[in-house]
């Protein structure tokens, strides 16, 4: 029999599952990881392999014998290593448009939880001061401030419409795109200019040799002390240890995150201890439409696989059927 290995301890198998794969005669069997013995085995067995955050390398991609297809059930692709599942004949897959709502919306809330100074006003009232101007001010008007984006796909293009929206002027840092200024409303700029220009600057790039750290300390020298830093993306774009440096140095205002490069963090994570660091638990992605949205259509492209079709979200090409 056919079978569909789900290796995500937090990925609950549902009917919605089981019921796709029955009708094409194959059978759901959840791991929970890609670590044990017992999960390796599994896997290597497996006709399909569906993955959320899970190592998938090298040396396991070659012990995939019945593999035709690793599916992502998310976006990013960091963690597969997807030129030696092509060499294996393996399709990869993702889903990259499940959640551009939801995250660049979660960057827009976390730019403007600073922008309002939010968190400084919760706690105020809570304290029982009903109005604390040392602990909101200043607070400069939003519109007419600069947010600058490093990576212009699919989720920064749409924080800059909704940035725009806000009265926000935007640059744009992304070496794979020619932007039409005219067009986006926004400005293409390099590197060294956002860093110095921005008053939020926003990450939206994928995770590549070339842009892990792409924030280090260098970046964050030449940033504004005022500026404020959001990463939506991937927490390796970020130089975790230099960003503290920055913000306890005053060298830049703070910093609001949704991820790291450790996730969880452990209890004594230092950026956890600094409130001019705010941390969202990787929940930018979140709401229950793009939850069922990123399940159906990594399934979509698992059950063309099986059948003997080609996907629809490929992200390499194999060598040969299998």
């Amino acid at each position: 029999m056919t079978t569909v290995v789900v290796a995500h301890e937090s990925y609950v198998i549902s009917d919605l599952e089981q019921d796709a794969f029955r009708a094409i005669d194959a059978s759901v069997l959840q791991t929970g990881n890609l670590e044990t013995p017992s999960a390796i085995e599994a896997a290597r067995k497996a006709d399909a392999l569906m993955v959320t955050i899970q190592t998938v390398d090298a040396a396991l991609i070659g012990s995939l014998s019945n593999c035709k297809i690793i599916a992502r059930v998310g976006a990013g692709l960091d963690a597969i290593d997807i030129p030696a599942a092509a060499a294996q004949g393996i399709w990869v897959t993702s889903v990259p448009d499940y959640s551009i709502d939801e995250v660049s919306t979660h960057a827009i809330a976390l730019l403007l939880n600073h922008a309002r100074r939010l968190q400084k006003m919760f706690a105020s009232v809570r304290a029982g001061a009903w109005y604390d101007a040392a602990a909101i001010e200043p607070a400069p008007r939003l519109r007419g401030q600069v947010l600058g984006l490093i990576g212009y796909g699919r989720i920064g293009s749409t924080v800059a419409a909704k940035a725009r929206g806000l009265g926000l002027d935007v640059i744009v840092v992304d070496p794979f795109i020619e932007i039409d200024e005219a067009q986006d409303g926004v400005r293409q700029v390099d590197l060294d200019a956002l860093l110095a220009t921005a008053d939020f600057i926003s990450l939206h790039s994928p995770l590549s040799d070339s842009s892990r750290h792409i924030i280090n300390a260098a970046a964050l020298e030449k940033m504004k002390s005022s500026a404020y830093l959001i990463n939506t993306a991937r927490g390796e774009l970020i130089d975790e240890e230099a960003l503290l440096n920055a913000v306890q140095s005053g060298s830049i205002a703070g910093a609001a995150l949704d991820v790291l490069t450790v996730e969880p963090p452990p209890p004594d994570f230092p950026l956890l201890r600094d409130e001019r660091i705010t941390i969202t638990p990787h929940a930018g992605w979140y709401s229950e439409a793009s939850k069922l949205d990123v399940r159906v259509k990594a399934i979509d492209d698992v059950l063309r696989v099986l059948s003997g079709k080609a996907p629809r979200s490929p992200v390499n090409r194999p060598r040969g059927k299998k």
